[in-house]
C-alpha cells in the first residue's frame, strides 16, 4: 500500500519555532531576499526582515505584551500583517487571526473567545470594533495601522477603548529579544470557518505551525531558489503554512498581495517571477475564464497546489498554461497534513494524497459506531499524532468541544473520506453533509462537482432534504448559480448529470439562487440552505416526470 516516503526535515525537531528559524536564515541567508509586498516593491532580506521583527517585538513588549499573551490581528493582507505575526512569536505571544471580513456579533464572538487586551486593525476596519466596543470587556487598546488603499469614511468613536498609531511599535532596538520559545508553545489561534455553529479558536503550538509548513516544503519540493506568491487571507493558514512560513524555511522568496484577482493572476505570477502558487476551490475555474493570450505559457511558474484538483480543470490547465505539476494534499488547521500527493507520480481523479505514516496515525470509522469502514467504504476521518505537539493543544475557550473531537483518543475530524486498495485517500465530504439516499451513501462534494462542470454554472451547494416515503432516508437538492450569461433549464442539469453519476445521486430537486447565504469567510451556509428545505422556487425531477436512464431502462423490464 502507497503511503508518502519518509523525509528529514529541514530544521531538527528541538528547533521548530518561528523565532528560531527566522534568526538561523537571517545569519546563513542574510542578504538573501525574502518577503515582498506586491511585485512593484524592493522584497526585505532575510536579515532585514529580522531587524524589523525584532524592532516590533521589543515595541510591542513596550506595550505591555509578554510570553503566553494573545493579541488579534484584525486586519487586511499587507506586509505589516506577517512582520507583527512574527514579532508576536518572538516575544513568546500567540497572534489571534480574525477575518478582516467579520463584523457585528461574528466579530465580537472572536475577539471576545481571544481574550486579548490589544487589538491590531486598520483605521478602516476600527470602526467595527467600534461598534461591538460596548460588548468587548477583555480589550483594552487599538493599534492603528494607516490603510493606504482605504480611508476611513469618518472619525472612529470609541467610548472606552484607546488607539495608539501602529508606527509606536517600531522600536529602535533591532536586537533579538532573547525570549526563550519551546515548540510546545502556542504560536497562533486561527479559527475555523463556523458553518454550522459559531467558529472555534485552534490553540497551535509552534510545532505544529512548522510541521505544517515542513509538509508544504516537501510535497511542493520547494528550495531557496524557489519563488511563492500568494493573494490568499492572511487569516487562514494556506497564506501563512502553505506560502510564507514554507518560504521561510526552504530560504526562498514570498510575494504577497492584497487580495485575489483572476484577470491579473497571470501578470502577477509573471511580475513576481513566481516558481509556485496556490490555487483554492474554484480560482483555478476563475483564472480559466479569463481571455485566452498569447504569451499565457510565458511564465516560470512550475509547481501549483491546488486543493481540491479538477481532473477537469487540471487538464485544460496544463494545456493553456504549460504542462506544470500539480500538488494535492489534504488537512484541516487542526491536523497538519496527513495525505499529501507523491512527486514522482500523477494520482488518480478526485485523490487527495496518500497517507504521511512517518507523522500521523488515521483511522475512517463509522461516525455513529466509530468502528472502522471497509476499504471503499465512506468513513469520517480520526487523527493521532506521532510526536508531541505536531496537531492542535484544543479550541481556546471551548473545552467541551475540545473533549467532543478528542473522543476514544483520536483527533475527530468530521470530514468524510474514503480509500482504495493502492493506498490513495479520497474527500468525500463533511460527516454532516453526506446523505444517504435508498440504503446508499452520497457525498454532497461529489455531486457538486459535476453540477459545476456544467459550462453555464458558475456554483453549486448539494443538501439533503427529508425524503417523501418512509424509509426514504434523504433526496437531494441542488443549489445552482449560474455565471452571468448563462442559460441553462432544470432539465437541462438532469440530463447532463445522469450520464456522469450513479441514479441514485442525481439530484431530485434543483433551485436557482442569486447567492448562497456565507460566513463572513466566504463559506457557505449549509445551515441555512437546509433550513429553506423544498419551497416555491424548487424545481421537482419526479413531479416534473423527468425520468432518468436507470429508470427507464427498469420500465421496460
Amino acid at each position: 500500500m502507497l503511503t508518502y516516503p519518509h523525509f528529514e526535515p529541514t530544521f531538527p525537531r528541538e528547533k521548530w519555532t518561528l523565532p528560531y528559524v527566522l534568526e538561523h536564515q537571517a545569519t546563513v541567508r542574510a542578504n538573501k531576499p525574502f518577503i515582498q509586498w506586491t511585485d512593484e516593491n524592493p522584497a526585505l532580506t532575510y536579515a532585514e526582515t529580522n531587524k524589523v521583527v525584532n524592532r516590533l517585538a521589543h515595541g510591542l513588549a513596550a506595550q505591555g505584551v509578554k510570553k503566553g499573551d494573545r493579541v488579534v490581528l484584525f486586519l487586511p493582507n499587507c506586509l505589516e500583517y506577517v512582520l507583527t505575526w512574527f514579532a508576536l512569536n518572538k516575544l513568546g505571544a500567540a497572534e489571534v487571526t480574525v477575518g478582516d471580513t467579520y463584523k457585528g456579533d461574528f466579530l465580537r464572538h472572536q475577539l471576545n473567545l481571544s481574550q486579548a487586551k490589544i487589538i491590531i486593525t486598520s483605521d478602516t476596519l476600527a470602526e467595527r470594533v467600534a461598534f461591538v466596543e460596548h460588548e468587548l470587556p477583555h480589550a483594552q487598546k487599538l493599534i492603528l495601522w494607516e490603510d493606504p488603499e482605504q480611508r476611513p469614511e469618518g472619525e472612529t468613536k470609541l467610548k472606552r477603548l484607546t488607539t495608539q498609531p501602529f508606527s509606536v511599535l517600531y522600536s529602535d532596538n533591532d536586537s533579538n529579544p532573547g525570549v526563550e520559545v519551546s515548540t510546545r508553545d502556542i504560536a497562533a489561534v486561527l479559527f475555523t470557518s463556523g458553518t454550522t455553529g459559531l467558529s472555534k479558536g485552534v490553540l497551535m503550538p509552534h510545532a505544529q505551525l512548522y510541521l505544517f509548513s515542513e509538509q508544504d516544503v516537501q510535497f511542493m519540493e520547494l528550495t531557496e531558489e524557489d519563488t511563492y506568491a500568494t493573494a490568499f487571507p492572511l487569516f487562514h493558514g494556506n497564506a501563512q503554512f502553505l506560502t510564507v512560513y514554507p518560504s521561510l524555511i526552504a530560504g526562498g522568496r514570498c510575494v504577497l498581495y492584497r487580495r485575489f484577482s483572476a484577470s491579473d493572476w497571470l501578470g502577477r505570477m509573471r511580475r513576481s517571477g513566481a516558481t509556485v502558487c496556490n490555487l483554492l476551490g474554484a480560482t483555478m475555474a476563475f483564472v480559466l475564464a479569463q481571455p485566452e493570450t498569447a504569451g499565457d505559457k510565458d511564465h516560470k511558474l512550475r509547481c501549483i497546489y491546488s486543493a481540491p484538483t479538477s481532473p477537469d480543470l487540471a487538464g485544460k490547465f496544463r494545456e493553456r498554461f504549460g504542462n506544470k505539476r500539480f500538488a494535492e494534499a489534504f488537512g484541516q488547521t487542526e491536523i497538519c497534513l496527513p495525505f499529501m500527493s507523491l512527486p514522482d507520480r500523477d494520482f488518480p481523479p478526485g485523490a487527495c494524497g496518500v497517507l504521511v505514516d512517518q507523522w500521523f496515525e488515521i483511522r475512517l470509522a463509522d461516525p455513529e459506531t466509530g468502528e472502522d469502514v471497509p476499504e471503499g467504504q465512506l468513513g469520517e476521518l480520526l487523527v493521532r499524532n506521532k510526536f508531541p505537539f505536531t496537531i492542535n493543544d484544543g479550541y481556546l475557550g471551548m473545552p467541551e468541544k475540545t473533549v467532543e473531537a478528542r473522543r476514544n483518543l483520536w483527533f475527530h475530524t468530521g470530514d468524510a473520506l474514503k480509500r482504495d486498495k493502492d493506498g490513495w485517500y479520497y474527500f468525500l465530504d463533511r460527516v454532516k453533509d453526506a446523505l444517504r439516499r435508498r440504503g446508499e451513501n452520497i457525498s454532497s462534494f461529489e455531486v457538486e462537482s459535476v453540477v459545476r462542470a456544467h459550462p453555464a454554472v458558475a456554483e453549486c451547494a448539494v443538501i439533503a432534504v427529508k425524503a417523501d416515503e418512509q424509509g426514504g432516508e434523504d433526496e437531494v437538492k441542488a443549489c445552482v448559480i449560474l455565471k452571468e450569461g448563462g442559460k441553462v433549464t432544470a432539465e437541462e442539469i438532469i440530463a447532463w448529470c445522469d450520464p456522469r453519476m450513479p441514479y441514485f445521486m442525481v439530484p431530485r430537486y434543483i433551485e436557482f439562487m442569486a447567492a448562497f447565504p456565507q460566513t463572513p469567510s466566504e463559506k457557505i451556509q449549509k445551515v441555512k440552505l437546509r433550513e429553506a428545505g423544498v419551497n416555491a422556487n424548487t424545481w421537482d425531477r419526479v413531479k416534473s416526470g423527468v425520468k432518468l436512464t436507470e429508470e427507464l431502462k427498469r420500465a421496460k423490464k
